[in-house]
């Protein structure tokens, strides 16, 4: 499988975000379904450098998608921080 955009991951954080938010997802499940991303793009790769993935999370850390919290544990399993 191709590596995945920064993009992709925004994306996939929108989509958790909006199921989080119309009660479609329980704390735990969101938990669950994170983890099941981080995997995923360390076992695919990212095909974005430092600089954009920052970019990318803070961007989605300003819009609302995650929590300051988030944003510091992608940071950390992808080695950013």
């Amino acid at each position: 499988m191709p590596p995945v955009s920064a993009e992709r991951l925004v994306k996939e954080l929108e989509k958790l975000h909006t199921e989080m938010k119309e009660g479609k997802l329980k704390s735990g499940d969101y938990d669950q379904r994170l983890a099941r991303i981080v995997r995923e793009l360390r076992d695919q790769g990212i095909a974005a450098d430092r600089a954009e993935l920052l970019r990318s999370l803070d961007d989605a850390l300003a819009r609302g998608l995650i929590t300051p919290s988030v944003k510091d544990h992608l940071g950390k399993r992808f080695g950013l921080l």
